[in-house]
């Protein structure tokens, strides 16, 4: 077996070259044999920045907030693989948001855990019990964040959770610190790009959690130009940009009609028994790569208390006409909804008539908008004021529409708010108009 880099000689070379600047590491390290060459070039602390360097001190959760592409996941890998060579844990967990998050990113991702691996220490992909096991002993097994209750029972020395601030249910991180109880001194390291949610909140608020930041800028290196050039320069200055490229957790937005304390309070993880279920479309008007999204939420209202409505899905994006169609029917039916509801203000029939390819069964009313977006999302705003309006999990993309929805909206910067629009439709429908909170839009109804 190969020497790792804790072992003699190959560590008191490492040690002479982490005290040199980086840019003369290189040159030192071509005049090493092969395999120096490979140990030196799999240690994370030659090439790391130091903010991708686990810090000191008597810490519990490292919350490692960044930008994207700033380089998130190869640290949390390359953390889990130091830990695991020294011996220090080998009962971890790693929680994603979905399933195949953890899969994709943390586990087989170009910066995941196998392909960051060294050879002397190789760990393995176990698919089929969900878990990574490496030569020494030591495995770690896989959860999705949207199954909190799988994280009730499992013991753990240590934890990766990837974009937390993405999580539908912060139950999961709550099942998960109950079970970091192995060994002397159990530790998670938390990589995400922030938002302000509940759980993202309080992990800065622990005594026990330290921060570390890192900007989209400081990896730029590692990045395609294009992407600054494109993406990157299009939110610099802007709010989000704040959130998105430096890692900033954001405060409310002054004059937006909600707020992210608001929907966190709100929240709930599963809806009662629901008296009428709508699908409400607010379709975009063309469908290319630059188009606008088309936005599709369900949402029902209470049967024993009509007065409150749940939102269940957010299926907005950017479809062709027959995709968002198709999408709306199939929720239709999956939900055993009442109604789609479409607002036929630029696609006038044609909405109608692309659902009706779908299913020519569905039940379906158009709706006009007779006055503009802001005027319309009040009365809905007020019902979430109210107490009355509840998300089933979090819907990241929606709720930043949300959040972010003033009347003097910077359309060129956010996009037009079609979650949104979607949303405000069908609590129009679901409550708005038929319980007095105001005068509803003008509707016509399909047979």
């Amino acid at each position: 077996m190969s020497p790792t880099i804790t072992e003699s000689p190959l560590r008191s070379g490492i040690q002479q070259l982490l005290k040199l600047p980086q840019e003369r590491r290189a040159g030192l390290i071509d005049g090493m044999d092969a395999q120096e060459k490979m140990v030196a070039c799999l240690c994370w602390d030659l090439w790391a920045r130091s903010d991708q360097i686990e810090p000191p001190g008597d810490w519990r959760i490292w919350l490692l907030r960044s930008g994207r592409g700033a380089g998130k996941t190869r640290t949390g890998a390359e953390t889990i693989r130091r830990w695991v060579e020294t011996g220090r844990y080998g009962r971890i967990a790693f929680v994603g948001a979905t399933a195949a998050d953890v899969r994709d990113i943390m586990v087989e991702g170009e910066s995941g855990i196998l392909a960051t691996g060294a050879p002397w220490c190789r760990p393995q992909y176990q698919a089929g019990r969900r878990r990574v096991v490496w030569p020494n002993g030591a495995q770690a097994t896989m959860f999705s964040a949207e199954e909190p209750d799988r994280l009730r029972g499992p013991q753990h020395d240590a934890a990766w959770c990837d974009e937390a601030a993405s999580w539908h249910y912060p139950e999961s991180f709550y099942m998960l610190e109950f079970g970091l109880r192995l060994g002397t001194d159990p530790r998670a390291i938390v990589t995400t790009t922030p938002r302000p949610t509940k759980l993202i909140k309080e992990l800065i608020k622990k005594p026990t959690t330290v921060q570390t930041l890192a900007s989209t800028y400081a990896n730029r290196a590692n990045l395609a130009p294009a992407f600054f050039d494109e993406i990157i320069a299009a939110y610099e200055g802007t709010r989000l940009g704040r959130q998105e490229i430096y890692g900033d957790v954001l405060e409310d937005v002054e004059g937006a009609l909600w707020t992210h304390v608001m929907l966190e309070d709100l929240r709930v993880s599963e809806a009662p028994a629901l008296k009428r279920i709508v699908v409400a479309i607010d379709p975009a008007v063309t469908s290319g790569e630059n188009s606008d999204e088309t936005g599709i939420i369900v949402a029902g209202a209470d049967e024993r208390s009509p007065s409150h409505g749940y939102v269940l899905e957010d299926l907005s994006g950017r479809y062709r006409p027959e995709e968002w169609a198709k999408t709306a029917v199939e929720a239709y039916h999956r939900h055993k909804a009442d109604r789609i509801i479409g607002e036929a203000n630029n696609g006038g029939d044609l909405i109608e008539s692309v659902i009706r390819t779908i299913d020519p069964t569905v039940a379906y009313s158009k709706v006009h908008a007779a006055r503009g977006k802001f005027v319309r999302a009040e009365p809905v705003s007020t019902i979430y004021e109210k107490g009355r309006a509840h998300h089933v999990g979090m819907f990241a993309k929606l709720e930043d529409q949300m959040t972010n929805f003033t009347v003097d909206i910077d359309r060129k910067i956010m996009g037009s708010p079609d979650r949104v629009d979607a949303l405000v439709w069908a609590f129009w429908a679901l409550m708005v108009g038929r319980r007095g909170y105001g005068k509803p839009p003008a509707t016509s109804r399909a047979a």
